[in-house]
């Protein structure tokens, strides 16, 4: 077995209740029902969107067998199974998971055609630290807390564009990144708007409107 290399500053983490490490994790005392039930937590933080669910494929590789495993969760109650028709999907035990699995099983909600949803796990995102420091420069303290209410306030993909963005401008520095970010918290993130942002021909446009925006 390779020695675990540690946890670094570069990676994203997961949310997992308080009511995991008050009681769950206290009561399994099964490894595989404890495995697949963090698996079930990392899996659907996430994902996006309102409906967030697992079919029983998505714990292939988890454990060896996953099946007994997600029987004991449902026994439990970490998890829930909604069925309809010739479908079956484990949902969370939180508010959420509660009424996206009985809107399943009462038909107010239906898959896609075909059934088609994603089934790999959510790719590896580069880490705000990470961006920070290879589109900008060296982390201070200041910075870093800074950058973590950054983290929980705005989407990824918001600040690897706004860094982009930033740095296209020859803007770099966070206050610049930031004030990108309350630009488009404030009035929109149209998709459109924001890739013709980040290309070349509009830099000056994009930069005319955040230092206007700062000047507020």
């Amino acid at each position: 077995m390779d020695k675990f290399k540690g946890f670094t500053d570069t990676e994203t983490f997961t949310k997992i209740p308080d009511s995991f490490f008050r009681h769950l994790m206290t009561e399994m005392e099964d490894a595989d029902e404890l495995k697949v039930t963090l698996y079930a937590l990392w899996r659907t933080e996430h994902m996006e969107g309102r409906v967030r669910f697992l079919r029983a494929e998505d714990f292939d590789g988890c454990v060896p067998d996953p099946t007994p495993a997600l029987e004991k969760a449902l026994q439990r109650g970490s998890l829930l199974l909604a069925r309809k028709d010739a479908q079956a999907l484990y949902f969370l035990n939180s508010p959420r998971g509660r009424a996206a699995a009985e809107a399943f099983a009462k038909g107010r909600w239906k898959l896609p055609e075909g059934g088609a949803i994603p089934s790999t796990p959510p790719p590896e995102r580069p880490n705000i630290f990470k961006l920070y420091e290879e589109n900008i420069g060296p982390l201070t303290p200041l910075l870093a807390d800074a950058l973590k209410d950054a983290e929980q306030t705005y989407p990824p993909e918001w600040v690897a564009e706004a860094l982009e963005i930033a740095v296209k401008s020859n803007k770099r520095n966070w206050k610049y990144v930031e004030a990108i970010l309350r630009r488009w918290k404030e009035e929109g993130h149209a998709k459109e708007q924001d890739r013709g942002d980040a290309k070349e021909p509009r830099g000056s446009d994009v930069a005319r409107k955040v230092e206007d925006f700062l000047k507020r």
